[in-house]
């Protein structure tokens, strides 16, 4: 539902309506709430081949129209927020850390000054240690404000608010590397499937909004992220045994055409796009929730974004049971106890953790400069 703001114009003084003229504000309503959104008519895409130009309104009604599958995948989970404020474009540029003053999109961690009173937070704790207070999403409502603040994609943790310290989600990233396509992607979602199913295990898939895949299992809310982490990289390597065009090669040098499974998106404070969130990429694509039948039809995954992915759900949401299990994750800590390779590399802003291998490109190694657990020997 939308309706417009007139009282901007309403209460403007007669010398300044031209300026304001421009666009008057609209509400969206969402999970009973409405919420206001300024700039409206502000456009977020600019058209493609496949796509018409969208505009900051259509994103915020499109939000609050998939709300309550999203809510579904994203409800009391802390979640950052991948600001866009003036909309995306090719060429412009996500920033990469705090002092990155001049990039188009950026990260927001906390919850900004000046939210509503309505907008819930979780207390989350970074590796580093540092701790904030992180949009956690309790209403459809509160993802319809975050987009009119700007953002795109949401990002949130595999946890719930009420333990932010122990994982109800392992998260399968298929990233495809350079030279392999979205349908090797769909080979080795093909293979981890039955390779769950044998376990005794459930897989949910969605496309990422780019060329890979995500395959999400509900998990009891029992191990560490170190756990989840560990049993992300045993179903990696029984996933390299199976079919060699996989590969869990932290270093991108070694990886080759193969498709890598990003087991570090299981560390703590590292996260996936959500499920239903749109991406900042042309044409608006949604980062869709799928049957397996369905991820196998899919012929180029730019096909579900902001314009056809209502009507996709208006077939049933693919993810409506994922809650209603919570499986155990000890087949796959099993595979990473007995399959051979030890400890892998976390990424390089994370603190050095026990057994992790050298942070150095194989190929830049020099073997006397490091001792038998990876600790660099100072000269």
């Amino acid at each position: 539902m939308i309706q417009l703001c007139a009282f901007a114009l309403a209460n403007a003084n007669p010398s300044s309506v031209g300026s304001m003229a421009k666009a008057p504000a609209a509400t969206v309503v969402a999970s009973g709430r409405e919420v206001r959104v300024s700039s409206p008519d502000r456009v977020i895409y600019e058209a493609t081949d496949r796509t018409p130009a969208i505009t900051k309104l259509e994103v915020c009604q499109y939000v609050a129209d998939v709300g309550e599958a999203f809510m579904r995948t994203i409800g009391e989970r802390p979640s950052a927020m991948e600001r866009w404020p003036d909309g995306w474009r090719e060429g412009m540029r996500l920033a990469v850390g705090p002092r990155d003053k001049d990039a188009d999109g950026f990260y927001q961690k906390r919850l900004p000054r000046g939210a509503p009173d309505w907008i819930e937070t979780a207390h989350i704790t970074f590796p580093s240690g540092r701790k904030a207070d992180e949009l956690c999403p309790t209403e459809a409502a509160s993802l319809v404000w975050a987009a009119q603040m700007g953002t795109l994609t949401f990002h949130p943790w595999p946890v719930r608010r009420s333990d932010v310290d122990h994982p109800d989600e392992l998260r399968l990233d298929l990233d495809p590397q350079p030279g392999t396509t979205f349908a090797d992607a769909q080979r080795v979602a093909a293979v981890t499937r039955e390779l769950l199913e044998e376990l005794g295990l459930r897989g949910y898939p969605k496309t990422s909004g780019n060329r890979g895949i995500h395959i999400y299992v509900r998990i009891a809310a029992t191990h560490t992220f170190e756990d989840v982490r560990h049993a992300a990289i045993g179903l990696g390597r029984e996933l390299e045994r199976r079919d060699g065009g996989v590969t869990t090669n932290w270093w991108k040098e070694e990886r080759g055409e193969r498709i890598f499974i990003d087991y570090n998106q299981n560390n703590r404070d590292r996260t996936i796009a959500s499920a239903w969130s749109l991406r900042a990429r042309p044409g608006a694509p949604v980062s869709t929730p799928m049957t397996w039948a369905q991820l196998a039809d899919v012929t180029d995954p730019r096909e579900f974004n902001l314009v056809t992915v209502r009507d996709h759900l208006g077939h049933g949401d693919p993810w409506a049971g994922m809650n209603d299990t919570a499986y155990p994750l000890q087949p796959l800590l099993d595979l990473w106890e007995t399959l051979p390779g030890g400890e892998l590399n976390f990424p390089p802003d994370y603190p050095k953790m026990p057994g992790e291998p050298p942070r150095v490109q194989p190929s830049k190694k020099v073997a006397e400069h490091w001792d038998e657990q990876g600790n660099r020997i100072e000269p």
